[in-house]
């Protein structure tokens, strides 16, 4: 179905519904024959891609001329652009409040943004420098979370809470990027895996609470994807170690509570993850079932013509089990 056709079938169901009179279907009609689009997504897309050039642009000119500038007008000059970030955006903020509050022009959650980066490249350029913490930077991470926290509640901004959680997640050791997955870090470190466990609850402890007295309840969402990848690795990382046993129970709360979040927030990138998640642990879990009860040469020659069919129904399964959420997440909001 094209997208005008869809998006035709919507406005005569809120006719239907008597959302709409037949005047504003008319006028709607009219205004979506002229082909106008709004550029305002885009412009906010190449803005945030701007600030990440401008403050990595900062990191490199910091590096490659670190022995002709000066530590002292460096550590200036990041803390006054940063004093200058926050100080127009506490001047155009509503200030705080329990519900979502936004920037009259978007433009300031980007400087509210690029003020919270030059922030974490302070306080990591200070220690590297005045060895504060000495070599450690776990309470630079820290302190970096808990002041990405304090900027991500005042002036709601989802982008600042996301670095605030990776911050936090840095502090205890966790660092899931595409590289620390493939040199195995979490998996080889027991300690990594429950310090993940613990963080990955207390995120979704949180987000309950906050949901439930209705603080910040919009940032939810947020929460839930950070805490999803994070128990899903832990988890699997408990699968894969020595006492895999103890997470069978885990891998099934893991599967239920983001089944329910799933359909209760209708989220279709949730309840996809936590498919695989799932599928993968369960995999994890009937091979360590197989060793363990020793299966007979014959039995797993058996296994292994027929893992290929499994595999194929396993994504006929997943797709289908999509395609089926987002039919009853459409049919929902009609």
């Amino acid at each position: 179905m094209g997208k005008s056709n869809f998006s035709e079938i919507l406005l005569q169901k809120l006719y239907q519904k008597e959302f709409l009179n037949y005047n504003n279907l008319e006028e709607i009609a009219e205004y979506q024959k002229k082909g106008i689009f709004s550029l305002r997504s885009e412009l906010l897309l190449v803005i945030y891609f701007s600030v990440i050039v401008f403050t990595s642009g900062i990191g490199i000119i910091i590096y490659n001329n670190i022995d002709s500038i000066g530590h002292l007008a460096i550590i200036s000059a990041n803390f006054l652009l940063m004093i200058a970030c926050f100080y127009f955006s506490f001047k155009k903020a509503k200030g705080y409040s329990n519900e979502e509050v936004l920037f009259d022009n978007p433009l300031y959650d980007y400087l509210v943004l690029t003020g919270s980066l030059l922030a974490c490249i302070f306080l990591g350029y200070i220690n590297f420098q005045y060895h504060i913490f000495d070599e450690s930077y776990a309470y630079v991470s820290l302190i970096s979370a808990l002041f990405c926290f304090f900027v991500a509640y005042y002036f709601d901004n989802r982008i600042v809470l996301s670095i605030a959680i990776t911050s936090l997640a840095t502090f205890i050791g966790i660092t899931i990027t595409p590289k620390t997955v493939f040199e195995n870090e979490v998996y080889s470190n027991m300690q990594l895996t429950y310090s993940g466990l613990v963080l990955g609850i207390g995120l979704l402890v949180w987000m309950e609470y906050t949901f439930k007295n209705k603080i910040k309840a919009h940032f939810h969402f947020v929460f839930a994807t950070f805490a999803l990848h994070l128990l899903g690795v832990c988890v699997l990382s408990g699968l894969l170690s020595q006492h895999w046993f103890f997470f069978i129970p885990i891998l099934i709360g893991f599967a239920y509570y983001f089944y329910r979040f799933s359909y209760k927030a209708m989220a279709t990138s949730i309840f996809a993850f936590m498919l695989l998640y799932s599928y993968f642990g369960f995999n994890v879990l009937m091979g360590k079932v197989i060793e363990l009860l020793r299966i007979i040469d014959t039995f797993l020659q058996l296994l292994i013509v027929l893992s290929p069919f499994y595999v194929i129904a396993s994504i006929y399964l997943f797709i289908r089990l999509v395609k089926q959420f987002n039919s009853e997440k459409n049919a929902s909001t009609r």
